[in-house]
């Protein structure tokens, strides 16, 4: 008997950028892996809790998104993390991730 329904079960080569850095308020520590699944959105890892989220551009418009996604204790972090992030996240046209 077949326990499990294999979804999806990739390889792939991606491009995987870690970067530390701090604010006035905080210091931060991510890796960030650009990939070509979840439409084109990288995943974005918090070093120091384990946190992760898949963001675009889009994504960043949402403060209290980040916020949440990453459990910071107030908005101002999320508004640093989201200019940071600006200029970390490539602007990409939505891609279709399963044909």
């Amino acid at each position: 008997m077949n326990l499990f329904d294999k979804l999806y079960d990739e390889h792939e080569n991606v491009k995987v950028r870690f970067v530390g850095f701090t604010t006035e308020q905080s210091r931060y520590d991510f890796g960030i892996v650009y990939t070509n699944l979840f439409f084109g959105k990288p995943l974005v890892v918090c070093m120091q809790t384990g946190r992760s989220t898949l963001l675009d551009p889009k994504d960043l418009e949402d403060i209290e998104y980040v916020q949440h996604a990453f459990k910071l204790d107030n908005h101002h972090q999320a508004e640093d993390l989201c200019e940071f992030f600006k200029g970390a996240i490539p602007g990409s046209a939505f891609q279709t991730q399963y044909e």
